[in-house]
């Protein structure tokens, strides 16, 4: 019987394709953002503790009570925003579900969704699935700085929700007091809703300060801001997020969570929620364990001929390598991979229609030194 998909620019995703082609190849995977070493010693004594206690069937759909609370708390402590645990926090099965949850609460077939490109990949097809047009603003080719302009330019009245990312994936950048400050003039007497996506907030460099949406009531009022504690605390595989959003925001995000996962991983919650309270000191310290790595290895990048582009956050790497190739990029991260044995991401895939000419690709430092050593041992040869 023919089937007509739902999701036609849809396939297997691009981080799926490479780290298969890094294992056929024995590559270094420098690509898929996940780290190659240990969970916090505490963490996995809290989740084995939790698991002996019987925490082990569903837990509440919003959250186990104590994270929810935690994650409140957090939000107060760092970001001055008073949020209820019993209303405005939900626990989702990884940042990914929340995003999902929070396009289809609100959007409706016929209405638009703003995104600036280069975008993580989950974002449109959620949009497409409720029925709804991403419409793409491209972010500067170099700086992917937002040119606000093409903000407001893109606004129509079919807008109904803006969907903004720092740092930024996959290129680092991240939106300081300047561009939340106009955000909010752009929003300011609209019905736009925001959804803030803000899984690398404790991955920051130099000194600077995560402007999250939390800080901005005009913009926390309409936002659903999103967050992963499998970036915070080195578990991607754990699938553990959630989101922030005002009452009436939450009770619709929630009829949507209920039905798609229902609930998350419980021991997973009560672990989470032991970290945060005692163990204030790993995010608050996250920043400068991820920059000794950024430093050391965007040094060693020096010594090849990839060019290291500025990173302020994240855990990503873009590197320029026009001056090893000129292949379109993702021909060149299948060519590294195959060829010299490091496995990157291109950046084409993050676009709707990537910059004509641009040779970027994005590698990840959320490894042990001794990935990253490896990896620049065959880099040195290109």
């Amino acid at each position: 019987m023919p089937l007509e998909t739902k999701l036609p620019k849809v396939g297997t995703t691009i981080f799926t394709v490479m780290s298969q082609l890094a294992a056929e190849h024995g590559a270094v995977n420098l690509g898929q953002g996940f780290p190659d070493f240990a969970v916090p010693q505490r963490l996995v004594e809290e989740l084995d503790a939790a698991m002996r206690a019987g925490h082990n069937q569903y837990a509440p759909m919003t959250g186990v009570a104590p994270l929810r609370q935690a994650i409140a708390e957090k939000a107060l402590r760092c970001y001055g925003r008073e949020v209820n645990a019993d209303t405005e926090v939900t626990v989702t099965s990884g940042a990914t579900e929340a995003l999902f949850n929070a396009v289809h609460a609100v959007v409706r077939p016929g209405e638009e969704v703003i995104v600036l490109d280069p975008a993580y990949d989950s974002y449109e097809p959620a949009i497409e699935l409720a029925g709804a047009r991403a419409v793409h603003v491209a972010l500067d080719p170099q700086t992917f700085a937002v040119d606000w302009a093409r903000v407001r330019a893109a606004i129509t009245p079919r807008t109904r929700l803006l969907m903004i990312n720092s740092p930024h994936n996959p290129s680092g950048a991240m939106l300081d007091e300047a561009d939340l400050r106009e955000l909010t003039e752009i929003l300011h007497g609209s019905d736009i809703l925001l959804v803030s996506d803000e899984v690398y907030e404790h991955i920051i460099f130099d000194g600077r300060r995560h402007e999250s949406v939390l800080r901005w009531p005009e913009l926390a009022e309409r936002a659903f801001v999103v967050s992963s504690f499998g970036k915070t605390y080195h578990c991607t595989g754990w699938k553990v997020g959630y989101a922030i959003a005002p009452p009436a925001l939450t009770a619709e995000f929630r009829k949507v969570h209920q039905y798609n996962t229902f609930t998350t991983f419980s021991p997973a919650q009560f672990a989470f929620a032991a970290m945060i309270r005692d163990e204030p000191q790993h995010y608050e310290q996250l920043g400068a364990f991820y920059q000794q790595k950024r430093d050391h290895f965007r040094e060693q990048l020096l010594g090849t001929k990839l060019k290291p582009q500025p990173v302020p956050g994240g855990y990503f790497q873009l590197v320029d390598y026009s001056a090893v190739s000129d292949l379109p990029d993702t021909e060149f991260v299948k060519w590294l991979t195959i060829e010299h044995g490091v496995t990157a991401i291109p950046l084409s895939p993050f676009y709707e229609t990537p910059p004509a000419g641009q040779r970027l690709a994005r590698l990840c430092f959320a490894k042990n030194p001794a990935t990253l050593d490896a990896a620049i041992e065959r880099l040195k040869k290109l």
